[in-house]
């Protein structure tokens, strides 16, 4: 679910939420008053700088201007008081490297004084800039193992916070990664790169419709869906598939699953809520603005959703979101999963990315208004963006490629692999209009009389959603359902706005020459009618409200020319294309080498991510599920034995004996099978390596999936050596 509407009550409160790249610090400052918030916001820096630095610092903050050496001095030296105040011991540079998660070295504020005592240091450049080693983090060849220099540079727009663990507290300062020769090895960097992209093309339409004088920028807004599994952690350290893969490689289908649909949206177990709880309060205290909990479709599923923020502060605190949800889990006596796809049979999980674009005055430039139809500001920003989504669908695709999303997407629980944009009634019909020329009506959305006196006629939004659409237009965002759970939400969103500012640049080059030398507001109607005119014909294909789950859009997709790519293999092969490059480049998000290295470490974690599943499955099927079906066999056997010893007719038994050790056969071989498409040599070719590994390791993993599943079914429960899925999907 999303938390945006377009209910007209909502739209006012919604803008002001997303609009300044310091909206985190209005729910920071008021959990800071309930909690004792342990972020150093807008509010605790108005209180300990001089009001001049408070305002040089705001300026940084808000119009991205660079932060001089004086100016961090005093912001440091204000934050070491702050935090050793409140029990800080260390600090670290908290970054995001190119492995998913996060990365952090601590460092003491203690230093010797030189008389045998200690004093607390630091200063504007342990604030500014850290070097931790670079050399053991993924680089797709950027740098060699022995070259180890890397640095660490505040992201001064990202609030400084304070982590809380095992009774230690640690200053934590966002910030990014790259190498001494300067190439991003993090997610940070790109991201706010193209976050400068995307504001410098957008302003340039908003000059040509005469923007306001306090506008100075324009922001990627974000707001990150959760979705995630909890089981009981004495459950989660018995299969040693959860604790190496995230993910069952082995269970049988249980007989209730989530054929009754009674789990979503369900009363919250009571173990459950309190766990919820504790999270928020736990990042209620780090500025996280929590909105909205509960069940979701599975069992043992649930979701969480924030509000809108700043891109690269959501993108932060959505690292913040996972830590703290596998944190707080184990005080519960529960593992938090974030795998796409943990259990087979049920729905997996995903991690919805709302996406806007606002000014720093606070005007949300996806904002379609009441009489849409005439709002032609809205319309160009939502055809850029439909044009962006066409031309580099394949791109986008290839952003939520890994080997755990394969097992989700497509899988009618989550979209298809299709990327296509979903309107609703009233945009898709104003888009007919404009193909035809002129926009002339927006449809209302008027009121739903529900029958009953007692109850209020309450207003309809003017379109449904669509849960099988990709990437769908839901009230005042776009909504990318394709993100995997797991997933850091930086690479996806620094795709979505590097091709949005590539759309926004085109779409300003056009209008900047067809109204040069003339003036007047019919002039720009006219030339805005004619390109959005042009863009619908040329790349309306990719807009489709229907079903995405059905064989009939699969076909028509494929006769409209879009890309399909089912598995992330052939995804990811597209990101070091010639057009990616170029894009990339030109707006200066990411150098050649840099886009070749993002797709080499992809690959790589593929093939990684899989062989590790490989051979864990092959672990368990040896150590585990094997000797349990050898017990049984024995069982059977000594039971047919002593039944033709007494006498009696062991027919039946003998029969359930040998159609058990037709199991146990296909049992065998597929642990053969697997072995063999494990130890294929592919002489370091990563693309041919990747595609062994998707045609002959997965398949091989899948088919002893089945036959030890197969066996589960044979096997005396007391004999089983794994916790089933019956046992694992009941929280109580």
């Amino acid at each position: 679910m999303s938390i945006a509407t377009n209910g007209k009550a909502h739209h006012t409160h919604t803008h002001r939420l997303e609009m300044h790249s310091s909206q985190h610090t209005s729910h920071a400052e008021r959990a800071e008053v309930i909690f004792g918030a342990d972020v150093f916001s807008e509010r605790v820096m108005q209180q300990r700088l001089p009001k001049d630095v408070f305002k040089r610092l705001q300026r940084t903050i808000l119009h991205a201007e660079a932060i001089d050496n004086d100016l961090a001095d005093i912001v440091a030296a204000a934050i070491k008081e702050w935090a050793l105040e409140r029990g800080v011991t260390h600090y670290t540079h908290w970054f995001q490297p190119l492995t998913g998660s996060t990365a952090e070295k601590h460092d003491s504020f203690l230093a010797p004084d030189g008389h045998g005592g200690a004093i607390t240091e630091f200063s504007g450049s342990a604030l500014v800039q850290g070097e931790p080693d670079a050399s053991s983090f993924p680089s797709g060849g950027l740098r060699a193992t022995f070259e180890a220099r890397g640095y660490t540079a505040w992201d001064p727009t990202s609030p400084v916070f304070i982590n809380r663990n095992a009774g230690t507290a640690t200053l934590c300062i966002p910030t990014a990664f790259v190498s001494w020769t300067g190439v991003a090895l993090d997610t940070k960097t790109p991201l706010l790169r193209s976050m400068d992209a995307l504001s410098e093309q957008a302003m340039r339409i908003l000059r040509i419709f005469g923007t306001d004088a306090g506008v100075s920028r324009v922001m990627a807004t974000a707001g990150c869906e959760q979705e995630y599994f909890l089981i009981d952690r004495n459950h989660y350290f018995a299969r040693e598939d959860l604790l190496a893969c995230d993910r069952t490689l082995f269970g049988a289908k249980p007989p209730k699953g989530q054929q009754l649909e009674d789990h979503y949206f369900g009363s919250i177990p009571t173990r459950v809520i309190g766990f919820m709880s504790e999270v928020e309060r736990d990042l209620y205290r780090l500025g996280v603005p929590l909105k909205t909990r509960h069940n979701e479709v599975a069992p043992g599923q649930f979701e969480l959703a924030p509000i809108f923020e700043t891109a690269n502060v959501a993108c932060d605190h959505q690292m913040l979101v996972m830590e703290a949800l596998r944190r707080v889990a184990a005080r519960h006596g529960l593992a938090c999963i974030l795998h796409e796809k943990p259990f087979k049979g049920i729905n997996g999980s995903g991690k919805h990315l709302n996406w806007s674009m606002s000014t720093n005055t606070g005007a949300n430039l996806l904002d379609p208004r009441d009489e849409t139809h005439s709002n032609m500001q809205f319309l160009v920003f939502l055809c850029a963006v439909i044009r962006a989504v066409d031309l580099h669908a394949d791109l986008l695709r290839a952003s939520v490629a890994s080997a755990a999303n394969d097992h989700r997407l497509g899988a009618n629980e989550a979209p298809p692999a299709i990327i296509s944009i979903y309107l609703g009634d009233m945009l898709s019909d104003i888009v007919n209009q404009l193909e035809k020329g002129h926009a002339k009506s927006t449809i209302k959305g008027g009121n739903l009389d529900l029958g009953a006196r007692t109850l209020p006629q309450i207003p309809r939004h003017t379109g449904d959603r669509n849960r099988t659409s990709p990437f769908a237009f839901t009230g005042n965002k776009f909504e990318f359902r394709a993100v995997g759970s797991s997933q850091s939400v930086g690479w996806p969103a620094t795709v979505l706005n590097t091709i949005v500012a590539e759309s926004l640049d085109f779409v300003a080059t056009r209008l900047e020459k067809d109204t040069a030398g003339k003036s007047g507001e019919a002039k720009l109607q006219s030339a805005v009618r004619g390109l959005l005119q042009e863009i619908i014909k040329k790349h309306k294909r990719v807009l489709f409200d229907g079903d995405g789950y059905t064989a009939e859009w699969h076909q028509e997709a494929a006769r409209r020319g879009l890309p399909n790519f089912r598995e992330s293999v052939a995804a990811l092969s597209v990101i070091g294309q010639k057009k990616n490059i170029d894009l990339f480049k030109k707006y200066r998000v990411l150098k050649k080498e840099e886009v070749e290295s993002r797709e080499h470490i992809l690959i790589e974690k593929y093939i990684k991510q899989v062989l590790i599943e490989a051979e864990t499955a092959l672990v368990m099927a040896r150590t585990q599920i094997l000797p349990a079906a050898v017990r049984q066999q024995t069982e059977l056997a000594r039971a047919v034995e002593a039944t033709d010893a007494a006498g009696a007719d062991s027919g039946e038994t003998r029969t359930a004996l040998d159609d058990f050790l037709g199991v146990v056969h296909n049992l065998r071989n597929a642990i053969t099978t697997l072995e063999e498409a494990v130890e294929a040599d592919h002489n370091g070719d990563i693309h041919a390596h990747a595609k062994h590994v998707r045609d002959a390791v997965r398949p091989a993993l899948n088919a002893l999936r089945d036959a030890g599943d197969a066996t589960e079914t044979y096997v005396a429960a007391d004999l089983w050596p794994l916790p089933s899925y019956r046992a694992m999907l009941s929280i109580k």
